[in-house]
């Protein structure tokens, strides 16, 4: 299964990279309520730059 995919934006010439919500949790390793709220904000997928935008994370000092 492909992680993300490539969709040309209407009206651009260049593609945005689209990307399952739960691919990019699992490879961010972000926390299953984090993704419950990507996903009831985005759906099932989302840009690339969407989830980077919008994905939180909580610190993890040492």
């Amino acid at each position: 299964m492909s992680s993300h995919i490539n969709i040309e934006k209407v009206g651009e010439n260049k593609l945005r990279e689209v990307w399952s919500v739960e691919d990019f949790v699992r490879r961010h390793r972000i926390c299953k309520e984090e993704e419950a709220r990507l996903k009831k904000l985005f759906g099932d997928f989302a840009t690339k730059q969407e989830l980077l935008s919008n994905a939180q994370r909580p610190s993890q000092f040492r």
